[in-house]
């Protein structure tokens, strides 16, 4: 075995120009995938961390069958206090639960006493909601970053278009429950920035006006926000909550509650599902730069080296062997190339983390890239550049092991 890999090493040193221009190919496949991985990676996590830390949350219950008819904020198929009890009974029973908040959600229509348009308005204790989605406050454009009683967050496009600003008194007016109308005034405690997403143009008041706003004697609650300590448990932490709180039965005996991640309720998990789709595009080319290198470059030794092959085989190298040894030279071409990219790929990363490279996404403005690339990541890209490389010399080295030594000798 040791002379098998001499001899592969020695092999690939004969053809020096070659085996440069190969690894080059290689080296440079492994740095602009990991680079996109790193960069699309990057820019993917900020957007869902703007998504679910702005107002989503990262999961949502709901009443089942709430989600589906969301766009008309059916008050009457609102979470009864019971309901809710076995809800934070589970969320508390869980470690990896950070912190969730209850909201009352409905539409309304927004007064300044000279005119009026729809607002849809959220209901919030905001000691709960602020830890829940803790990117709310820095959306606060003007106005004190604390929202009280009898006060009102209004959305900036809503607030333009009314002109409207801190300090003024509005009128809510919304239909309850039963259908009776009823309204509230309200003073403007502050003016938020659009985030992105339709959840953005929210408005935000007080639990307790929005249960004067629609008569309610005690809470019914639209959805209960959660947020978890570790993002990456997220699918973990779903399929738990989800089946803790499958047991809880309607009188019919079907489930309550519906449990949703940030996926199933933002439109805004189609581009993450797009740039997961990039990403493996990308490796594919990867895998198809080093197959047609390596696979090029080891046909070219095969045809080149014939009467040598023709020689070990004569004076009784098996056929395995043969094989083995082409299998090397392809391995070692992998993994030089894999190693070389990968240590590239971390000084280059490094280097765009130094330059501090801002960008904008929606209304968010001067959002600095922080490309990162985790060991797991580069052992994959790795990996999938020495296991293609192996795929690519066996072909040629197959031909090389069942060459007949008399006509390989007698090659010109």
């Amino acid at each position: 075995m040791a002379n098998l890999i001499k001899i592969a090493v020695r092999n690939l040193f004969r053809y020096k120009r070659r085996t440069l221009l190969t690894l080059s190919l290689i080296v440079i496949g492994v740095l602009f995938v990991t680079g996109f991985v790193a960069i699309t990676g990057s820019f993917k996590g900020m957007m869902i961390g703007q998504i679910t830390d702005s107002f989503v949350g990262h999961l949502q219950i709901h009443r089942k069958g709430y989600l589906a008819a969301i766009d008309s904020l059916p008050l009457t198929m609102n979470l009864k206090p019971g309901a809710v009890r076995k809800v934070e009974a589970a969320l508390k029973e869980m470690l990896a639960i950070e912190a969730y908040s209850k909201r009352i959600k409905f539409g309304g229509m927004f007064s300044n006493f000279t005119e009026t348009a729809n607002i849809r308005l959220n209901g919030i204790d905001p000691e709960t909601e602020f830890k829940t989605v803790p990117l709310l406050l820095s959306r606060v454009m003007t106005g004190e970053k604390a929202l009280k009683k009898g006060e009102i967050f209004v959305p900036e496009l809503l607030a333009k278009g009314m002109k409207v600003k801190v300090g003024d008194m509005v009128v809510v007016i919304a239909t309850n429950r039963d259908g009776s109308v009823n309204g509230k005034q309200l003073r403007v405690g502050a003016i938020l920035e659009s985030a992105t997403g339709p959840g953005g143009r929210d408005g935000y008041v007080q639990m307790d006006d929005a249960m004067d706003i629609l008569r309610m004697e005690q809470p019914e609650i639209s959805e209960i926000a959660v947020r978890i300590r570790d993002f990456g448990k997220l699918p973990e932490v779903f399929g738990t909550l989800k089946g803790n709180l499958s047991s809880e039965l309607n009188a019919q005996g079907k489930p309550i509650f519906d449990v949703h991640t940030w996926e199933k309720i933002s439109p805004f998990s189609n581009i993450a599902r797009m740039i997961d789709m990039m990403t493996l595009f990308v490796k594919i080319m990867l895998v198809a730069i080093v197959l047609i290198s390596i696979m090029n470059v080891m046909i070219m030794a095969v045809y080149e080296r014939v009467r040598e092959i023709g020689t070990i085989a004569a004076i009784g190298t098996l056929p395995g062997k043969i094989l083995s040894m082409f299998l090397f030279e392809g391995l070692f071409m992998g993994a030089i190339g894999a190693v070389i990219g990968s240590l590239l790929s971390v000084f280059a990363i490094t280097a765009l983390n130094a330059a501090q490279i801002s960008f904008d996404f929606g209304r968010q403005t001067g959002l600095i890239l922080a490309p990162t690339i985790d060991p797991a990541s580069l052992i994959t890209i790795s990996g999938i550049v020495i296991a293609v490389s192996i795929v690519a010399s066996l072909q040629p080295a197959l031909k090389a092991a069942r060459m007949d030594p008399i006509e390989a000798l007698g090659h010109v």
